[in-house]
């Protein structure tokens, strides 16, 4: 018998997207240009925030590190995927494929548990704003973000575990851009029905559970803002939660529609526009979300690059 904990494969090649000969170079030049330019967002917001101390405030703080999600989310797969796009050789080796896997799974479960953070953020700051920043405190936020990574990173370890302890003795090749756990699960030589009700399982604790937790905060968020008798209190304080709401919609949701579904009905063409979607697309709107919003951000830019400065 084979032992579970071993695999004859020692390599896997990652099939990516169907594209023709001629258009290959025009989607590596958008994903290049797309890759770059999140780079470049997420980079500038992070040092705004750090160099301005107008942005020294939790909310700036949160959006800080979910820019350094983001990059470190999408620099796991999207310069493998563009090397795949330029090269024949599209192979990846089996230790690769697991700590891509894994980090890829960290980042993306502390994502989303830190969007819950951020909600209960936005919560403190409008529903209890007097004492806002004596309750949300460095040493709180702090705690909030470590419990986040945490929880990313012990939930990803049973993941990767789960789907790696099967035994991998046949076909090589997986139908994505990157080593997903339910495209690389399709190539085990096993049962992973046990996979699939663990993985259906342990959704609910990294995706609804955040989830549910944000709906409920901002249903409260809402009464609250109602309750205001000013409208322009009211839009001022709507348009605090209009970013976060737009971010957590563009993760969360094809998030779940990918990794609530039931093994049977996993469309391969499907889950890869969907990781497509939430990994790069998110990541590449969000920075535009947060500074084309805010007139903090804008003018923080301005401070640091002197552009504000009126001439002497």
């Amino acid at each position: 018998m084979q032992e579970p904990n071993k695999s004859s494969v020692t390599e896997f090649i990652l099939l990516g997207f169907s594209f023709s000969p001629r258009t290959t170079p025009l989607f590596f030049s958008v994903f290049l240009m797309t890759y770059l330019l999140i780079i470049l967002g997420n980079s500038l917001i992070t040092i705004l925030i750090c160099l301005d101390s107008c942005l020294h405030t939790p909310m700036y703080f949160f959006i800080g590190i979910l820019s350094v999600l983001d990059l470190g989310y999408t620099t796991t797969t999207v310069p493998q995927m563009l090397v795949h796009l330029a090269s024949e050789n599209k192979t990846i080796s089996f230790a690769s494929c697991v700590a891509q896997m894994y980090i890829f799974l960290v980042l993306g479960i502390t994502e989303s548990w830190f969007f819950a953070v951020m909600s209960i953020d936005r919560y403190m700051a409008i529903c209890h704003s007097l004492g806002y920043k004596v309750i949300m405190s460095p040493r709180l936020c702090g705690i909030m973000v470590i419990f986040c990574g945490l929880w990313g990173v012990i939930s990803a370890l049973v993941y990767t575990l789960f789907a790696m302890c099967l035994p991998y003795c046949g076909p090589n090749k997986i139908n994505h851009f990157f080593c997903e756990v339910s495209a690389v699960l399709k190539l085990a030589c096993a049962d992973t029905s046990v996979n699939d009700q663990a993985d259906f399982i342990l959704g609910f604790s990294v995706i609804l559970v955040p989830l549910a937790l944000i709906l409920v905060i901002y249903v409260n968020i809402f009464i609250a803002i109602l309750r205001i008798r000013s409208a322009q209190g009211r839009l001022k304080a709507f348009s605090t939660c209009a970013s976060h709401i737009s971010v957590v919609t563009m993760f969360c949701v094809p998030a779940m529609v990918m990794y609530m579904k039931p093994g049977a009905e996993v469309s391969p063409e499907e889950d890869k526009k969907l990781a497509l979607f939430y990994n790069i697309i998110s990541a590449f709107l969000n920075p535009i979300i947060y500074s084309l919003r805010n007139n903090d951000v804008k003018r923080a830019f301005l401070k640091v690059t002197g552009w504000g400065r009126a001439p002497e």
